[in-house]
């Protein structure tokens, strides 16, 4: 089964937020459907590539495609689905995270070989052993990509701060970080990835971003709903 070509920004289909709805689709691109399956792909194809990019090693880049690993986790999720409809482990979008993620440490196993891994940057969390995400690729995204030259030094020097900072984080915190701020799963999402409850996964998002909000100024305070 061909993936599909170009993607729609992320965003959720109505059609699909009935969890009744959701299972038929399933089950017609379980049953072979080409246009169901890229309909799900097309649905959740964002929120995937974005995990991809923040968990990518830094020093891959240029060596390995986010969009190659999508591609074969694709394909996993297309082999695996009539086996994931007959008993879900997870709900349908952290499954295909799951395989993503399973396939994007194959990737760095792969392109790293047996290169010693830098735990502080880097933390595999969760049974399927998702790569964690990159503190310079946090650092990047809580600054932006200014071009100005005027403010240019400045940024960088905010950044080597911020990643610095990251790097001393607890892993959970930055892990919780991430999945919130960046992968925009929800909380009870986030929670479901980390082996948490709501409560503490809520609660431990709000103090990754009070710890970098004094760095940052103006970045607006958590918000615990989700």
């Amino acid at each position: 089964m061909n993936v599909v070509g170009p993607i729609a920004p992320f965003g959720r289909m109505n059609m699909l937020d009935d969890h009744d709805s959701l299972r038929e689709v399933l089950e017609r691109a379980a049953a072979g459907d080409a246009a169901a399956w890229g309909e799900l792909l097309r649905l959740h194809h964002g929120r995937l590539r974005r995990m991809i990019a923040l968990r990518l090693d830094p020093r891959l880049q240029g060596r390995v495609d986010p969009s190659d690993v999508l591609q074969e986790a694709y394909l996993d999720a297309s082999r695996q689905l009539p086996s994931y409809l007959r008993a879900p482990p997870l709900p349908f979008f952290l499954w295909l995270r799951q395989l993503a993620g399973t396939r994007l440490a194959k990737a760095h196993r792969r392109h790293r070989g047996t290169q010693r891994r830098d735990v502080r940057r880097e933390v595999a969390l969760g049974a399927g052993g998702v790569p964690g995400a990159s503190s310079a690729a946090l650092a990047e995204g809580l600054t932006g990509h200014e071009t100005r030259p005027s403010e240019a030094a400045a940024r960088a020097e905010l950044r080597d701060r911020l990643r610095a900072a990251i790097d001393r984080m607890d892993p959970t915190d930055r892990e919780v970080l991430a999945l919130r701020h960046f992968e925009q799963l929800s909380n009870t999402e986030a929670a479901r990835v980390l082996g948490l409850t709501p409560a503490a996964a809520s609660k431990r998002f709000i103090r990754s971003v009070e710890r970098l909000r004094e760095l940052l100024g103006g970045w607006p305070r958590a918000e615990a709903q989700g």
